[in-house]
């Protein structure tokens, strides 16, 4: 049996992540890690005890749908609850981040994101991320496939 690589693994559990999503536009998991230990996750959803779009529709505003909470502000945000530090730390999201989340990105000291597909990659926050130091990497995510033992 051929061992995923530690890319393919985070980013797997980014994947799994996204099954719980609750936005019917786009389905996205993160995943933080440091020294190759999760230290946090998130998909994209609706605050805690609010309205989810599965069940209410999206709310757009402006071709954004506000119901929902970003993958990658859920994991920043659940470092903060937590008291866990973010800095230093990677990410690894299933979609390239959008501009706002870019910005929380780099507030948190994040050095690496780590995606898995292009999606409306902003120049702007390539430009950020590149002026910031932080790595951008996509990683060709194998399909995993799970076996009953």
């Amino acid at each position: 049996m051929e061992r995923i690589s530690w890319n393919e693994f985070f980013m797997a559990q980014s994947h799994l992540l996204a099954l719980r999503s609750t936005c019917t536009r786009l389905a996205v998991g993160a995943t933080i890690v440091r020294d190759k230990r999760i230290i946090a996750g998130g998909y994209n959803g609706s605050i805690a005890g609010g309205d989810h779009c599965i069940d209410e529709g999206c709310y757009v505003i402006d071709n954004h749908c506000v119901r929902t909470i970003h993958a990658e502000m859920n994991a920043l945000l659940q470092c903060a609850k937590f008291g866990v530090p973010a800095s230093d730390a990677d990410i690894y999201v299933t979609h390239f981040p959008c501009l706002q989340c870019c910005k929380a990105i780099i507030q948190a000291g994040i050095k690496t994101v780590f995606y898995a597909q292009d999606y409306k990659n902003h120049p702007y926050a390539i430009e950020l991320f590149e002026k910031a130091g932080i790595k951008l990497q996509q990683v060709d995510s194998r399909e995993v496939v799970l076996k009953d033992a």
